[in-house]
């Protein structure tokens, strides 16, 4: 029997209408209306539920309903929430698979790899991962095989282009404590190209545990504040994100200038931020299940980079830290907060 179907998948009446007829007619019919069924997405961020997290949810969703999906009528959107434990992660993904959903969007390679761990097979969009083929989460950028694409967070040259503008912003910073997981080994190789910035810029850099216990962060960050013409610069690792209100509070309260991955860090009191718009990014996932829904196969869609990445300036925190920021940082800046 001739089956004529449309790219999607489903069947076209009028077309199928003219090859067959009776009983059968009514079983493509059924066909068709099964793949008009409630669509189910499984979401597990690395993060709290906090007001960023909830920010970068909405905008998957609302890029979802631009592509004629909507939560609640033809898909069912189910959010968990891994802030960046290992067990918990692991936890709601096996409640997430449980759930039969038809993709998973992972948010940070922690939650990848805890719903890798528990399917292998379920196609998984992620966004926030650094380098998801030394992560061997995918075979390479442009065919990752397997199961599972995205969206990569950044590359390691950012970090020294953090501490250039950590140096551009504050010029007599000569020391910079770099916060950062060291369980994290993608930071390794940021960490690198810090201290590879460093040597040019003269400048010494200390790196610090960020996701110890909170005392040791405030003790480890007050130790190197004692000494004069320090800055900090934050890793963008989701361990260290999640505590970036602490980190702002000890910042204002050593003097220190510091230079962070994202906007929300700034808008919350930090000075001045540089990295990827992630929210962008969210909405770019949407779009990759739009395309997975409608038939193509994550090992051909190609992992992709940033296409925007922001500067947002303090300028409120600027005069607290008695900074004049330079007009040519200030002509780089996407959003200056005043």
């Amino acid at each position: 029997m001739l089956v004529v179907v449309n790219r999607g998948g489903q069947v076209k009446r009028r077309e199928f209408i003219t090859v067959v007829g009776g009983a059968s007619v009514w079983s493509l019919v059924a066909r068709g209306q099964q793949s008009e069924r409630e669509r189910r997405i499984g979401v597990l961020i690395n993060r709290a539920a906090d007001t960023e997290g909830q920010a970068r949810l909405a905008a998957f969703k609302q890029a979802l309903q631009q592509l004629g999906w909507n939560d609640g009528s033809n898909i069912r959107i189910d959010p968990r929430w891994g802030a960046d434990d290992m067990d918990l992660s692991r936890k709601y993904a096996a409640e997430l698979v449980a759930l039969e959903p038809d993709i998973l969007l992972a948010s940070g390679a922690l939650s990848v790899a805890a719903l890798r761990h528990v399917s292998r097979s379920l196609p998984i969009v992620f966004v926030g991962v650094t380098d998801p083929v030394g992560a061997g989460l995918v075979e390479s950028l442009f065919r990752p095989g397997g199961n599972i694409t995205g969206f990569m967070i950044y590359e390691y040259s950012f970090g020294g282009k953090r501490l250039e503008l950590l140096k551009q912003i504050a010029p007599n910073v000569t020391r910079a404590a770099v916060l950062r997981d060291p369980a994290n080994p993608t930071g390794d190789d940021e960490f690198a190209a810090i201290r590879t910035e460093a040597q040019s810029l003269r400048m010494e850099v200390t790196p610090i545990d960020g996701r110890g216990d909170v005392v040791n962060v405030e003790r480890s960050i007050a130790e190197f504040a004692s000494s004069p013409n320090g800055g900090l610069i934050l890793m963008p690792n989701a361990s260290i994100s999640i505590r970036s209100d602490l980190i702002v509070t000890l910042a204002a309260r050593h003097n220190l200038p510091a230079v962070y991955p994202s906007r929300y860090m700034v808008s919350a009191g930090g000075l001045i931020s540089y990295g990827p718009n992630v929210i962008e990014d969210y909405r770019r996932a949407a779009g990759y299940v739009d395309r997975i829904f409608n038939g193509e196969r994550p090992s051909h869609l190609p992992v992709q980079a940033p296409i925007k990445y922001e500067v947002v300036i303090n300028l409120k925190t600027a005069k607290a830290l008695e900074l004049s920021v330079p007009a040519s940082v200030l002509a780089r800046a996407d959003e200056v907060i005043e």
